[in-house]
Protein backbone atom coordinates (compact mmCIF):
# COMPACT_ATOMS: atom_id res chain seq x y z
CA UNK A 1 0.00 0.00 0.00
CA UNK A 2 1.41 3.24 -1.03
CA UNK A 3 2.10 5.87 1.61
CA UNK A 4 0.62 8.95 1.10
CA UNK A 5 1.51 12.94 2.51
CA UNK A 6 -1.30 12.25 5.07
CA UNK A 7 0.12 9.14 6.22
CA UNK A 8 3.82 10.85 6.52
CA UNK A 9 2.72 14.23 8.53
CA UNK A 10 0.51 10.93 11.02
CA UNK A 11 3.73 9.26 11.42
CA UNK A 12 6.03 12.23 12.05
CA UNK A 13 3.57 13.35 14.72
CA UNK A 14 3.08 10.06 15.87
CA UNK A 15 7.25 9.50 16.55
CA UNK A 16 7.78 13.04 17.69
CA UNK A 17 9.79 14.13 14.70
CA UNK A 18 10.84 17.00 15.18
CA UNK A 19 14.06 17.76 11.82
CA UNK A 20 13.48 16.08 8.81
CA UNK A 21 16.45 15.49 6.38
CA UNK A 22 15.15 15.84 2.33
CA UNK A 23 17.93 14.00 1.29
CA UNK A 24 19.12 13.68 -2.67
CA UNK A 25 22.52 12.80 -3.90
CA UNK A 26 24.33 14.59 -6.47
CA UNK A 27 26.15 13.24 -9.61
CA UNK A 28 29.03 11.65 -7.78
CA UNK A 29 26.12 9.95 -5.45
CA UNK A 30 27.15 11.70 -2.57
CA UNK A 31 24.50 12.27 -0.12
CA UNK A 32 23.00 15.49 0.25
CA UNK A 33 20.33 17.05 2.44
CA UNK A 34 18.51 19.81 3.49
CA UNK A 35 17.39 19.82 6.81
CA UNK A 36 13.77 21.41 7.71
CA UNK A 37 11.74 21.48 10.97
CA UNK A 38 8.61 19.37 11.17
CA UNK A 39 6.98 23.19 10.80
CA UNK A 40 7.88 23.39 6.98
CA UNK A 41 6.65 19.28 6.30
CA UNK A 42 3.25 19.65 4.83
CA UNK A 43 5.11 22.65 2.67
CA UNK A 44 7.57 19.84 2.08
CA UNK A 45 5.33 17.44 0.82
CA UNK A 46 3.67 19.59 -1.36
CA UNK A 47 7.01 20.31 -3.20
CA UNK A 48 7.23 23.82 -2.25
CA UNK A 49 10.90 23.49 -0.90
CA UNK A 50 13.62 25.42 -2.86
CA UNK A 51 17.02 24.90 -2.86
CA UNK A 52 20.72 26.52 -4.41
CA UNK A 53 21.63 24.27 -7.21
CA UNK A 54 24.78 25.29 -8.19
CA UNK A 55 26.18 24.61 -5.02
CA UNK A 56 25.85 20.79 -5.70
CA UNK A 57 28.32 18.81 -8.20
CA UNK A 58 27.60 18.64 -11.33
CA UNK A 59 24.24 20.31 -10.97
CA UNK A 60 23.62 24.13 -12.70
CA UNK A 61 25.75 27.03 -13.06
CA UNK A 62 24.61 30.16 -10.77
CA UNK A 63 22.45 31.78 -13.35
CA UNK A 64 20.02 28.72 -13.39
CA UNK A 65 20.36 28.12 -9.53
CA UNK A 66 16.75 27.63 -7.87
CA UNK A 67 15.89 24.33 -7.95
CA UNK A 68 12.82 22.16 -5.99
CA UNK A 69 12.55 18.98 -3.95
CA UNK A 70 9.63 16.57 -4.35
CA UNK A 71 9.89 14.19 -1.37
CA UNK A 72 9.05 10.55 -2.06
CA UNK A 73 6.44 9.77 1.05
CA UNK A 74 7.70 6.29 0.69
CA UNK A 75 11.20 6.87 1.81
CA UNK A 76 10.11 8.49 5.03
CA UNK A 77 11.61 7.01 8.03
CA UNK A 78 12.52 7.89 11.39
CA UNK A 79 16.41 7.62 12.23
CA UNK A 80 16.48 4.60 15.37
CA UNK A 81 20.21 6.16 16.22
CA UNK A 82 18.71 9.73 17.10
CA UNK A 83 17.16 10.40 20.55
CA UNK A 84 13.24 9.65 20.30
CA UNK A 85 12.42 13.24 22.08
CA UNK A 86 12.38 15.35 18.95
CA UNK A 87 13.12 12.77 16.85
CA UNK A 88 15.04 13.09 13.17
CA UNK A 89 13.79 11.42 10.00
CA UNK A 90 14.07 11.55 6.49
CA UNK A 91 12.66 11.98 3.01
CA UNK A 92 14.55 10.88 -0.34
CA UNK A 93 13.73 13.70 -2.89
CA UNK A 94 13.14 13.72 -6.66
CA UNK A 95 14.28 17.08 -8.01
CA UNK A 96 12.59 19.32 -10.21
CA UNK A 97 13.09 22.76 -12.30
CA UNK A 98 11.12 25.64 -11.54
CA UNK A 99 8.83 25.09 -14.38
CA UNK A 100 7.95 21.56 -12.65
CA UNK A 101 9.51 19.50 -15.00
CA UNK A 102 11.94 17.15 -13.67
CA UNK A 103 15.86 18.15 -13.63
CA UNK A 104 17.77 16.21 -16.20
CA UNK A 105 20.68 16.13 -13.47
CA UNK A 106 19.15 14.58 -10.96
CA UNK A 107 20.41 10.83 -10.58
CA UNK A 108 17.40 9.34 -8.70
CA UNK A 109 15.04 11.39 -11.50
CA UNK A 110 17.20 9.57 -14.59
CA UNK A 111 16.85 6.08 -13.12
CA UNK A 112 13.19 6.56 -13.22
CA UNK A 113 13.37 7.34 -16.50
CA UNK A 114 14.90 4.34 -17.44
CA UNK A 115 12.93 2.14 -15.86
CA UNK A 116 10.24 3.79 -17.46
CA UNK A 117 11.41 3.02 -21.08
CA UNK A 118 12.09 -0.53 -19.96
CA UNK A 119 8.39 -0.04 -18.35
CA UNK A 120 6.66 0.36 -22.13
CA UNK A 121 8.56 -3.29 -23.33
CA UNK A 122 6.44 -4.76 -20.37
CA UNK A 123 9.78 -4.66 -18.05
CA UNK A 124 10.74 -4.61 -14.24
CA UNK A 125 13.37 -4.54 -12.95
CA UNK A 126 14.69 -6.04 -9.48
CA UNK A 127 17.98 -5.94 -7.79
CA UNK A 128 19.63 -7.43 -4.82
CA UNK A 129 23.13 -5.66 -4.06
CA UNK A 130 25.34 -6.67 -1.80
CA UNK A 131 27.75 -4.34 -0.51
CA UNK A 132 31.09 -4.90 1.19
CA UNK A 133 33.09 -2.43 3.47
CA UNK A 134 35.79 -2.29 5.53
CA UNK A 135 36.31 -1.15 9.41
CA UNK A 136 39.57 0.71 10.50
CA UNK A 137 40.16 2.23 13.61
CA UNK A 138 40.99 5.92 14.38
CA UNK A 139 44.02 7.28 15.43
CA UNK A 140 44.89 9.27 18.46
CA UNK A 141 43.34 12.83 16.80
CA UNK A 142 40.44 10.83 15.72
CA UNK A 143 41.85 10.48 11.91
CA UNK A 144 40.80 7.22 9.93
CA UNK A 145 43.96 4.96 9.43
CA UNK A 146 44.24 1.47 7.13
CA UNK A 147 44.71 -0.23 10.81
CA UNK A 148 42.59 -3.07 12.13
CA UNK A 149 43.42 -5.39 14.78
CA UNK A 150 40.77 -7.70 13.08
CA UNK A 151 42.43 -11.61 12.01
CA UNK A 152 38.95 -12.44 10.52
CA UNK A 153 38.48 -14.19 7.91
CA UNK A 154 35.56 -15.49 5.88
CA UNK A 155 32.76 -16.01 7.61
CA UNK A 156 34.55 -15.49 10.95
CA UNK A 157 33.04 -15.27 14.35
CA UNK A 158 34.42 -13.26 17.68
CA UNK A 159 36.93 -12.98 19.29
CA UNK A 160 38.63 -12.63 15.72
CA UNK A 161 35.95 -10.00 14.62
CA UNK A 162 36.68 -7.05 16.27
CA UNK A 163 33.60 -5.40 14.09
CA UNK A 164 31.08 -7.65 15.14
CA UNK A 165 29.58 -5.57 17.41
CA UNK A 166 29.27 -2.69 15.40
CA UNK A 167 28.32 -5.01 12.49
CA UNK A 168 25.23 -6.47 14.95
CA UNK A 169 23.93 -2.22 15.79
CA UNK A 170 24.76 -1.98 11.76
CA UNK A 171 21.86 -4.68 11.38
CA UNK A 172 19.41 -3.88 14.25
CA UNK A 173 19.59 0.06 12.76
CA UNK A 174 19.06 -1.33 9.29
CA UNK A 175 16.52 -3.68 10.18
CA UNK A 176 14.61 -0.79 12.44
CA UNK A 177 14.51 1.47 9.02
CA UNK A 178 12.63 -1.46 7.34
CA UNK A 179 15.36 -3.38 6.01
CA UNK A 180 14.98 -7.16 5.75
CA UNK A 181 18.80 -8.30 6.30
CA UNK A 182 19.84 -11.46 4.68
CA UNK A 183 22.90 -12.08 5.70
CA UNK A 184 25.81 -10.14 7.63
CA UNK A 185 29.45 -11.81 7.80
CA UNK A 186 33.13 -11.23 7.81
CA UNK A 187 34.15 -11.24 4.35
CA UNK A 188 37.52 -12.38 3.28
CA UNK A 189 39.74 -9.75 4.25
CA UNK A 190 41.09 -8.55 7.33
CA UNK A 191 38.57 -5.79 9.04
CA UNK A 192 36.30 -6.24 5.54
CA UNK A 193 32.36 -6.75 6.06
CA UNK A 194 29.47 -7.91 4.04
CA UNK A 195 25.61 -7.00 4.72
CA UNK A 196 23.43 -8.42 2.32
CA UNK A 197 19.42 -7.10 2.30
CA UNK A 198 16.91 -8.25 0.39
CA UNK A 199 16.04 -7.49 -3.37
CA UNK A 200 13.30 -4.57 -4.28
CA UNK A 201 12.61 -3.25 -6.90
CA UNK A 202 15.36 -1.14 -9.22
CA UNK A 203 14.48 2.12 -7.00
CA UNK A 204 13.57 0.93 -3.79
CA UNK A 205 16.94 -0.91 -3.92
CA UNK A 206 19.16 2.07 -5.10
CA UNK A 207 17.16 4.36 -2.17
CA UNK A 208 18.24 1.84 0.20
CA UNK A 209 22.25 1.35 -0.95
CA UNK A 210 22.34 4.96 -0.36
CA UNK A 211 20.79 5.27 3.07
CA UNK A 212 23.22 1.63 4.44
CA UNK A 213 26.07 2.94 3.39
CA UNK A 214 24.95 6.31 5.65
CA UNK A 215 23.93 4.02 8.02
CA UNK A 216 26.95 1.74 8.16
CA UNK A 217 29.40 5.01 8.38
CA UNK A 218 27.08 6.55 11.56
CA UNK A 219 27.04 3.23 13.69
CA UNK A 220 31.26 2.51 12.74
CA UNK A 221 31.54 6.42 14.11
CA UNK A 222 29.29 5.54 17.04
CA UNK A 223 31.95 2.60 17.91
CA UNK A 224 35.37 4.43 17.48
CA UNK A 225 35.85 3.06 14.36
CA UNK A 226 35.25 4.37 10.86
CA UNK A 227 34.07 2.91 8.05
CA UNK A 228 35.03 3.01 4.25
CA UNK A 229 33.04 2.41 0.99
CA UNK A 230 36.54 3.05 -0.98
CA UNK A 231 37.23 -0.18 -3.55
CA UNK A 232 40.81 -0.71 -2.42
CA UNK A 233 42.18 0.69 0.89
CA UNK A 234 44.66 -1.40 1.14
CA UNK A 235 47.39 -3.19 -1.09
CA UNK A 236 47.45 -6.89 -0.88
CA UNK A 237 44.41 -7.81 0.38
CA UNK A 238 40.47 -8.19 -1.43
CA UNK A 239 39.09 -5.04 -2.17
CA UNK A 240 34.81 -4.14 -1.31
CA UNK A 241 32.75 -5.08 -4.61
CA UNK A 242 29.37 -4.74 -4.67
CA UNK A 243 27.99 -7.42 -6.81
CA UNK A 244 24.71 -6.84 -7.95
CA UNK A 245 22.11 -9.52 -8.54
CA UNK A 246 19.28 -8.19 -11.24
CA UNK A 247 16.47 -9.86 -12.48
CA UNK A 248 13.47 -8.76 -14.69
CA UNK A 249 9.99 -9.38 -14.78
CA UNK A 250 7.03 -9.25 -16.86
CA UNK A 251 3.98 -8.38 -14.16
CA UNK A 252 4.60 -11.49 -11.34
CA UNK A 253 6.68 -13.91 -14.00
CA UNK A 254 10.30 -13.89 -13.74
CA UNK A 255 11.17 -13.20 -17.27
CA UNK A 256 14.70 -15.03 -17.55
CA UNK A 257 13.20 -18.05 -16.32
CA UNK A 258 12.30 -20.84 -18.82
CA UNK A 259 12.07 -24.31 -17.36
CA UNK A 260 12.54 -25.95 -20.77
CA UNK A 261 15.65 -24.16 -21.94
CA UNK A 262 19.82 -24.56 -21.95
CA UNK A 263 20.51 -23.72 -18.13
CA UNK A 264 16.86 -22.94 -17.75
CA UNK A 265 17.64 -19.26 -18.91
CA UNK A 266 14.85 -17.47 -21.30
CA UNK A 267 16.02 -16.02 -24.71
CA UNK A 268 15.24 -13.03 -22.47
CA UNK A 269 17.81 -13.76 -19.83
CA UNK A 270 20.51 -14.54 -22.78
CA UNK A 271 20.00 -11.29 -24.46
CA UNK A 272 20.27 -9.25 -21.31
CA UNK A 273 23.79 -10.89 -20.78
CA UNK A 274 24.42 -10.39 -24.43
CA UNK A 275 23.76 -6.65 -23.62
CA UNK A 276 25.60 -6.46 -20.46
CA UNK A 277 28.74 -7.99 -22.34
CA UNK A 278 28.53 -5.89 -25.09
CA UNK A 279 28.47 -2.65 -22.96
CA UNK A 280 30.64 -3.77 -20.08
CA UNK A 281 33.55 -1.78 -20.94
CA UNK A 282 31.48 1.56 -21.02
CA UNK A 283 29.51 0.50 -18.02
CA UNK A 284 32.51 0.64 -15.61
CA UNK A 285 32.93 4.03 -15.88
CA UNK A 286 29.89 3.89 -13.66
CA UNK A 287 30.24 1.23 -11.81
CA UNK A 288 33.85 1.45 -11.02
CA UNK A 289 33.82 5.24 -10.73
CA UNK A 290 37.23 6.09 -9.04
CA UNK A 291 40.75 5.64 -9.64
CA UNK A 292 41.26 3.48 -7.10
CA UNK A 293 38.42 0.97 -8.22
CA UNK A 294 40.92 -0.03 -10.95
CA UNK A 295 43.27 -1.20 -8.32
CA UNK A 296 40.36 -3.54 -7.11
CA UNK A 297 39.65 -4.80 -11.18
CA UNK A 298 42.82 -7.19 -11.03
CA UNK A 299 43.54 -10.58 -11.19
CA UNK A 300 44.19 -12.94 -7.75
CA UNK A 301 41.59 -11.22 -5.36
CA UNK A 302 38.57 -12.46 -6.68
CA UNK A 303 37.38 -9.39 -8.39
CA UNK A 304 36.10 -9.82 -11.82
CA UNK A 305 39.01 -8.64 -14.90
CA UNK A 306 37.56 -10.48 -17.74
CA UNK A 307 34.11 -9.62 -19.71
CA UNK A 308 32.97 -13.09 -19.64
CA UNK A 309 29.64 -15.20 -18.19
CA UNK A 310 29.37 -18.49 -16.87
CA UNK A 311 26.43 -20.50 -14.93
CA UNK A 312 29.27 -21.61 -12.68
CA UNK A 313 32.24 -20.38 -11.72
CA UNK A 314 32.97 -17.01 -10.43
CA UNK A 315 36.45 -15.87 -12.35
CA UNK A 316 33.78 -13.92 -15.35
CA UNK A 317 32.33 -10.57 -15.24
CA UNK A 318 29.10 -12.50 -15.25
CA UNK A 319 27.87 -15.18 -12.94
CA UNK A 320 24.25 -17.13 -12.60
CA UNK A 321 23.74 -18.21 -9.00
CA UNK A 322 21.98 -21.81 -8.92
CA UNK A 323 18.80 -20.58 -7.93
CA UNK A 324 15.53 -20.99 -10.75
CA UNK A 325 11.99 -20.17 -10.73
CA UNK A 326 11.46 -16.64 -9.57
CA UNK A 327 14.75 -16.34 -8.39
CA UNK A 328 16.82 -16.73 -11.67
CA UNK A 329 18.83 -13.91 -11.20
CA UNK A 330 22.01 -12.05 -13.30
CA UNK A 331 25.13 -11.62 -11.37
CA UNK A 332 27.03 -8.48 -12.18
CA UNK A 333 30.21 -9.07 -9.98
CA UNK A 334 32.42 -5.60 -10.98
CA UNK A 335 30.46 -2.80 -9.46
CA UNK A 336 31.53 -1.32 -6.47
CA UNK A 337 30.41 0.38 -3.47
CA UNK A 338 31.81 4.01 -4.39
CA UNK A 339 29.25 3.50 -7.77
CA UNK A 340 26.07 6.39 -7.66
CA UNK A 341 23.59 3.14 -7.31
CA UNK A 342 20.96 5.08 -9.36
CA UNK A 343 23.53 6.15 -12.61
CA UNK A 344 24.82 2.13 -11.76
CA UNK A 345 21.46 0.52 -12.24
CA UNK A 346 20.52 2.85 -15.14
CA UNK A 347 23.19 2.13 -17.19
CA UNK A 348 23.03 -1.73 -16.24
CA UNK A 349 19.31 -2.10 -17.07
CA UNK A 350 20.51 -0.08 -20.70
CA UNK A 351 22.34 -2.15 -21.35
CA UNK A 352 20.24 -5.15 -20.78
CA UNK A 353 17.45 -3.91 -22.16
CA UNK A 354 19.26 -3.02 -25.46
CA UNK A 355 20.35 -6.41 -26.04
CA UNK A 356 16.53 -7.61 -25.77
CA UNK A 357 15.82 -5.27 -28.25
CA UNK A 358 18.26 -6.14 -30.33
CA UNK A 359 18.77 -9.68 -29.53
CA UNK A 360 22.05 -9.65 -28.86
CA UNK A 361 23.36 -13.47 -28.42
CA UNK A 362 26.07 -13.64 -25.64
CA UNK A 363 29.05 -15.70 -26.25
CA UNK A 364 29.30 -19.10 -25.19
CA UNK A 365 29.96 -19.22 -21.33
CA UNK A 366 33.14 -19.91 -19.89
CA UNK A 367 33.58 -22.81 -17.77
CA UNK A 368 37.19 -22.53 -16.98
CA UNK A 369 38.87 -20.48 -14.47
CA UNK A 370 39.91 -17.24 -17.03
CA UNK A 371 42.48 -16.22 -14.26
CA UNK A 372 44.57 -19.54 -15.42
CA UNK A 373 44.47 -18.62 -19.22
CA UNK A 374 46.81 -16.73 -20.96
CA UNK A 375 46.61 -13.79 -23.09
CA UNK A 376 46.53 -16.26 -26.17
CA UNK A 377 44.06 -18.43 -24.77
CA UNK A 378 41.51 -15.70 -23.69
CA UNK A 379 42.70 -13.88 -27.15
CA UNK A 380 40.89 -17.60 -29.28
CA UNK A 381 38.01 -17.15 -26.64
CA UNK A 382 37.16 -14.22 -27.47
CA UNK A 383 37.46 -12.69 -23.76
CA UNK A 384 37.71 -9.20 -23.24
CA UNK A 385 39.21 -6.86 -20.00
CA UNK A 386 37.75 -4.51 -18.72
CA UNK A 387 39.07 -1.27 -18.44
CA UNK A 388 42.51 -1.24 -16.86
CA UNK A 389 42.02 2.50 -15.39
CA UNK A 390 39.58 5.04 -15.42
CA UNK A 391 41.11 7.11 -17.99
CA UNK A 392 40.13 3.80 -20.25
CA UNK A 393 36.72 3.50 -18.41
CA UNK A 394 35.58 7.15 -19.39
CA UNK A 395 36.87 6.96 -23.15
CA UNK A 396 34.61 3.69 -23.34
CA UNK A 397 32.18 5.47 -22.13
CA UNK A 398 32.34 8.17 -24.46
CA UNK A 399 32.28 5.93 -27.67
CA UNK A 400 29.31 3.89 -26.53
CA UNK A 401 25.56 5.55 -27.69
CA UNK A 402 23.42 3.62 -25.87
CA UNK A 403 25.43 4.12 -22.33
CA UNK A 404 25.20 7.72 -22.50
CA UNK A 405 22.14 7.72 -23.64
CA UNK A 406 21.31 5.62 -20.39
CA UNK A 407 22.94 9.26 -18.31
CA UNK A 408 21.34 11.93 -20.46
CA UNK A 409 23.41 14.44 -21.71
CA UNK A 410 23.47 16.83 -18.37
CA UNK A 411 24.29 13.71 -16.44
CA UNK A 412 26.81 12.49 -19.25
CA UNK A 413 28.92 15.49 -19.76
CA UNK A 414 29.01 16.94 -16.03
CA UNK A 415 29.99 13.19 -14.96
CA UNK A 416 32.84 13.05 -17.69
CA UNK A 417 34.14 16.45 -17.31
CA UNK A 418 34.02 15.93 -12.92
CA UNK A 419 35.85 12.45 -14.15
CA UNK A 420 38.78 13.42 -16.38
CA UNK A 421 39.45 15.80 -13.48
CA UNK A 422 39.71 13.77 -11.07
CA UNK A 423 41.89 11.71 -13.61
CA UNK A 424 44.16 14.50 -14.49
CA UNK A 425 44.88 15.52 -10.61
CA UNK A 426 46.00 11.50 -9.86
CA UNK A 427 48.07 11.68 -13.13
CA UNK A 428 50.17 14.63 -12.26
CA UNK A 429 51.05 14.03 -8.63
CA UNK A 430 53.97 12.79 -7.48
CA UNK A 431 53.02 8.96 -5.63
CA UNK A 432 55.08 7.50 -2.86
CA UNK A 433 55.60 4.60 -5.11
CA UNK A 434 57.93 6.93 -7.81
CA UNK A 435 59.58 8.09 -4.62
CA UNK A 436 60.16 4.92 -3.40
CA UNK A 437 61.32 3.34 -6.95
CA UNK A 438 63.45 6.30 -7.87
CA UNK A 439 64.38 8.42 -5.75
CA UNK A 440 67.35 6.69 -4.94
CA UNK A 441 68.28 4.99 -8.07
CA UNK A 442 68.59 8.08 -10.63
Amino acid sequence: MAITKDDVLRLAKENDVKFIRLQFTDILGIVKNVAITVEQLEKALDGEMMFDGSSIEGFVRIEESDMYLRPDPSTFVVFPWRPRDGAVARLICDIYNPDGTPFAGDPRGNLKRVLAEAAQLGFSMNVGPEAEFFLFHKDENGVPTTHTHDQGGYFDLAPVDLGENARRDMVLNLEQMGFEIEASHHEVAEGQHEIDFKYADALSSADRIVTFKTVVRTIAQQHGLHATFMPKPVFGINGSGMHCNLSLFKGEENAFFDPKAEYQLSENARFFIGGLIKHARAIAAITNPLVNSYKRLVPGYEAPVYVAWSPRNRSPLIRIPAKRGLSTRVEMRNPDPATNPYLALAAMLAAGIDGIKNKIQPPAPTERNIYHMDAAEREKEGIASLPASLYEAIEELGKNPVIKDALGEHIFNKYTEAKLAEWDDYRTKVHQWELDSYLTRY
